[in-house]
């Protein structure tokens, strides 16, 4: 921004430059993003202002799960909107189920199953926190986690201080113990709150290298502290959307990175590991 002193003169910061060397040919993929159906509150997305929002940010690829929160007898409509619109788009979308035990254990491990093999999502995300269940509950949680690393799934959890109790870094942890080989993504890294768990979660991470984290809804400062504490190999961008802009979320992401990795490990946060995490090729 260009400001006008009291002599008519021009001054200002220098041009911003909010791109790493390379960034025009990123691969840029977003590790968190939300649409619906049917309007779920005031926010709302479908697959279209998706892919517009997609296409404002750069960004090639999106992680597509359903929008909470969401009508009790609606989560089945919810995947299978999620999947058709990756069928749909298979080239922009990657498709994620979702299951709650609090729709009932037998319920949520059906769901699971269904999005892995009829549906062919890479992986599955609990909510402890919208479907309050703590997310290593021996009773609900633990018999659907079991199914999705039965079936060689990846496992997604929220891990926000939105819902400390049932989302906390220990109970993360413990899972990661119970499937040491299953790839899990910890979306948030303990934000989603004005105060935060990331340190907890950078703890539980680090001598856990199947846990991977999604820096969505969390500020600037954690992400950073986890880049540089696990390695630029365990942190993915997410945007969030449509909670967040996805767009703001790039440049606050290219911004903060640029200068403190190489331009090659930017490319990992922005898209590679998700891709590697997910077996996708980042530019196909």
């Amino acid at each position: 921004m260009i400001f006008l002193n009291g002599d008519g003169a021009a001054f200002g910061p220098s041009p911003p430059r909010p791109y790493s060397e390379g960034a025009e040919t990123m691969t840029i993929i977003d590790a968190d993003c939300h649409i619906s159906p049917t309007p779920e509150s005031g926010n709302s997305i479908g697959r279209e202002e998706l892919l517009a929002r997609m296409d404002r940010a750069g960004v090639a690829k999106a992680l597509v799960w359903l929008q909470p929160p969401y009508r009790r007898d609606g989560i089945e409509a919810s995947n299978r909107y999620v999947y058709e619109s990756a069928s749909l788009h298979p080239d922009r979308f990657l498709g994620f189920g979702w299951a709650d035990p609090s729709l009932g254990v037998e319920h949520a491990v059906r769901e699971a199953r269904r999005c892995l093999s009829d549906y062919g999502f890479r992986g599955v995300k609990l909510n402890g926190a919208q479907n309050g269940f703590p997310i290593d509950d021996p009773e609900r949680a633990l018999p659907v986690i079991d199914a999705i690393a039965e079936a060689g799934g990846v496992l997604a959890f929220h891990i926000g201080a939105d819902s400390y109790n049932n989302t906390h870094p220990w109970r993360l942890a413990k899972v990661s113990d119970r499937h040491p080989r299953l790839p899990i993504l910890a979306v948030h890294m303990g934000g989603a709150s004005f105060d935060d768990m990331s340190d907890l979660v950078i703890e539980a991470a680090a001598s856990r290298p199947s846990i991977t984290l999604i820096g969505s809804a969390v500020r600037s400062i954690p992400i950073l502290k986890a880049v540089r504490k696990l390695g630029p190999d365990r942190v993915c961008f997410g945007s969030d959307t449509p909670f967040e802009l996805m767009h703001v979320e790039v440049a606050k992401y290219l911004t903060l990175l640029e200068g403190e990795i190489p331009p090659e490990d930017i490319e990992r946060v922005m898209g590679g590991n998700l891709a590697r995490i997910l077996g996708v090729k980042a530019g196909a």
